[in-house]
Formats: structure tokens, C-alpha cells, sequence
């Protein structure tokens, strides 16, 4: 379960990391580049390296959880990254329609996935471990008793 879990954040923080650094020092990239960005214009700079430094805080976050595999701090990582995940889904399920629809369904896919994987991983970290203040030993034992 702990590889599950791991994993999970790592791939998680990989893509925010692929994300923030595009964004932070290639925004005009960024912008231009990727499907739908354009659509709600005007570009401006100042937001996208802004998104970019915050994606790279999440990156740095989710890797420090992967690493740890505190259930809190794997918990609070994976809840930060829902704070953006989820009106981003929203967003882009009120905004795809009409367009094309296999890129609509691709990036509709992404979105939820981007909602659902950290939902469930946060399930499985708070079922398989243990908090910070007591030893996996220790919380491993109280919980076969």
C-alpha cells in the first residue's frame, strides 16, 4: 500500500513540476502552446509565472510527502492539490462543451483523474498510515488489536 501511495504523490508531483516550471519560465509557451489556455485570454506574465511558482510549491510539497509518507503531511499535500484540482474540473467540464469532442473528453478524462486519484489516495493514506506522533510498529500493532 505504501508504494501505492508513493507513487501516487510522485507521479503527482512530477506533473506539477513538469506544469510549474513551463509555466514559471516559459509562460508565453504556456499559454500559446497548450489546448484551451487561449480561450479565456488576455495573457499576462504576471499570472502565468505566478501559477508557475505555486504549481512548483505543490511539487515540492507532494515529493516532501512521497518521501515522508506521514499520513498528515501525505494527507494535507493531497488536499492542497484538490484545492486546484476540483474547480479546475469544474471549469473545464462547464467549458469543453461544444468544442471538440474527443479533445473535450481527453481533457475532461484528465481533469477528473487529476480529482479522483488524489481523492483516493487520501482514503488509502489515512486507512494504511500511520501518524507522525507513533511509530508504524506501534500503530500496526494498536490496529490488529
Amino acid at each position: 500500500m505504501r508504494t501505492t501511495i508513493r507513487t501516487a504523490l510522485s507521479v503527482l508531483a512530477a506533473l506539477q513540476l513538469v506544469l510549474g516550471v513551463w509555466t514559471a519560465l516559459f509562460p508565453q509557451s504556456f499559454y500559446e502552446d497548450v489546448p484551451t489556455i487561449d480561450w479565456t485570454p488576455p495573457y499576462s506574465e504576471h499570472l502565468f509565472r505566478d501559477f508557475g511558482g505555486v504549481t512548483l510549491s505543490t511539487a515540492v510539497f507532494l515529493f516532501a510527502a512521497a518521501v515522508w509518507m506521514d499520513r498528515r503531511l501525505v494527507v494535507l499535500a493531497l488536499a492542497s492539490y484538490l484545492i486546484f484540482s476540483v474547480p479546475h474540473a469544474i471549469f473545464h467540464s462547464e467549458h469543453l462543451r461544444g468544442e471538440s469532442p474527443l479533445a473535450s473528453a481527453i481533457l475532461l478524462g484528465l481533469v477528473i483523474g487529476s480529482v479522483l486519484l488524489p481523492a483516493l489516495v487520501i482514503w488509502l493514506a489515512w486507512h494504511a498510515l500511520a501518524p507522525a506522533a507513533e511509530s508504524r510498529a506501534d500503530y500496526l500493532s494498536r490496529r490488529s488489536e
